[in-house]
């Protein structure tokens, strides 16, 4: 999948953003939303309205519920794509604005990486804004006092984390690489309007993308990309 002029590109790069999404975290094991076997396939209320304020707000129990059972992997691990981009950020040449929830990316130890839609690893009180634990959470839905919990994601009706330093980001780039989203959701799907005209634009998804002309599109798996990708 790795083409000469690709690899050139990797490797003259020395501002690249990679915009990501749930497809760089299905080799590791973690359902995507939209695809079928996907986290929305084949349930009965809508995901729009599970992962909600206004479902926090009158019925949290069925929002605990399907994000305890469907969203939580604690033991997965960042799988290849992770792991040659965390090394691309370790270089100083990489960051990455994602939409996972997931902290694959840190976990692989990646710096300069900007949780757009949050993580369902920082829990908190939604009256205090008291800290708690992923295990607490997990667990109960309530804190010790009574108080609900929640995860520091971005629910439909919030308005997503750091969206005008993403900005800066994707303008000061001169590579921009998406993988793994359909690029369907706004305002992530809509950084690409910050691109320099200079910069060069790849998306890596097993299906096009609905993206502008300039993006060059690779079909196929991710995975097999970054394997072939050489970083040093």
């Amino acid at each position: 999948m790795i083409t000469e002029a690709v690899q050139k590109q990797f490797d003259e790069a020395q501002h690249i953003v990679f915009l990501t999404g749930a497809g760089v975290s299905t080799a590791s094991g973690i359902p995507d939303y939209r695809s079928k076997g996907g986290l929305y396939d084949g349930i009965t209320l809508r995901p729009e309205y599970l992962l909600s304020t206004d479902a926090l707000r009158e019925a949290p129990e069925k929002m605990y519920q399907f994000m305890r059972d469907n969203m939580y992997f604690p033991a997965a691990e960042p799988n290849i794509i992770h792991q040659k981009m965390a090394t691309l950020t370790q270089q100083g040449r990489a960051r990455i604005v994602t939409q996972n929830v997931d902290g694959l990316h840190t976990k692989a130890g990646a710096e300069h990486v900007l949780e757009f839609h949050g993580s369902l690893y920082r829990i908190y009180g939604t009256q205090t804004k008291q800290p708690a634990t992923v295990d607490q959470y997990l667990q109960s839905m309530y804190a010790a006092n009574g108080e609900l919990l929640r995860p520091a994601i971005t629910l439909y009706g919030e308005i997503p984390f750091r969206v005008d330093e993403a900005a800066q980001w994707v303008a000061t780039a001169d590579l921009i690489v998406i993988v793994g989203t359909s690029f369907v959701v706004y305002p992530f799907a809509g950084l690409l309007q910050y691109a320099k005209l200079t910069a060069h634009m790849m998306a890596i998804n097993l299906e096009r993308i609905s993206a502008p002309d300039r993006v060059e599109q690779i079909i196929g798996d991710a995975t097999v990309f970054f394997s072939e990708l050489k970083v040093n």
